[in-house]
């Protein structure tokens, strides 16, 4: 999670992140205990071993990116209080080369701790000024599971701080339903492998989603798109990065509102 001067919405999102980790791993005891379940009803192996399911350890690699303000005691302080929370800093002032270096740091930390098969690593990409679903990393570990390499979810700028018609021109575009055909790197899943294979996040200031999805898609890697864990994120209309999502909202706002006669 890549964050510039986000004092404001770093904590809402870091404990968002928190708490889908935390269900993820309430699953996880919760297959342990239907496997459990399982063995002493002497069902079969075959049984349990569907019942228990693959384990799954989770990592938030948050990366301050030329932060001044206050960013870095709120990530202390959460890697204080959870030692799945890691932060790196860099100086790169692009939201591309940011998320770039976090994916690289949190697999080398993977590798140096335990050893890693890209293909077991799932690498789940919000933004520091959005608030993920609990069911976020349960949703895209399903979806890996049956095969999928990315997980192209959802977003919904913020409606308690939305300006109503921008909100509006927002959801007359954007409706959400599964295989919808946009691209947030507020909620981009994706497989190691398929990462790697591809070059990863390219180092830029804007577009770098849409530029590692395309690539993914090019290559054949299997693409999901779902609403199903949608994520809210800020609905601001200043930018802190050219051509970013707070910029689109603006222009959002500057359109003509929508009329339609009636006879």
């Amino acid at each position: 999670m890549p964050a510039h001067n986000e004092e404001e919405e770093l904590g809402p999102a870091l404990s968002a992140i928190r708490h889908a980790a935390d269900a993820l791993s309430a699953g996880n005891l919760r297959r342990e205990v239907q496997a459990a379940d399982a063995r002493r009803a002497e069902d079969s192996a075959a049984e349990a071993g569907t019942a228990q399911g693959p384990q799954v350890s989770v990592s938030i690699t948050v990366v301050l990116d030329s932060c001044t303000d206050g960013s870095r005691d709120i990530v202390r302080a959460h890697a204080t209080a959870d030692a799945r929370v890691r932060m790196i800093e860099t100086r790169a002032r692009s939201t591309g080369a940011s998320r770039a270096a976090g994916v690289m740091a949190a697999l080398a930390d993977l590798e140096a701790e335990r050893g890693t098969n890209p293909d077991t690593v799932w690498l789940a990409n919000t933004d520091a000024d959005s608030r993920v679903p609990t069911n976020w990393l349960i949703r895209q570990v399903e979806l890996a599971n049956a095969g999928v390499d990315v997980v192209l979810g959802s977003v919904e700028p913020d409606s308690r701080t939305a300006d109503p018609g921008i909100l509006r021109r927002w959801l007359e575009l954007h409706p959400f339903r599964e295989d919808h055909p946009h691209i947030y790197g507020a909620n981009f899943g994706v497989r190691a492998s398929a990462y790697l294979a591809v070059g990863g996040f390219p180092k830029l200031q804007a577009h770098e989603d849409r530029i590692l999805a395309t690539r993914l898609s090019r290559q054949g890697f299997v693409i999901r798109s779902t609403d199903a864990n949608r994520v809210v994120t800020s609905s601001r209309t200043t930018a802190r990065a050219p051509q970013g999502f707070a910029t689109y909202l603006r222009t959002l706002g500057e359109l003509a509102p929508v009329t339609a006669d009636i006879a």
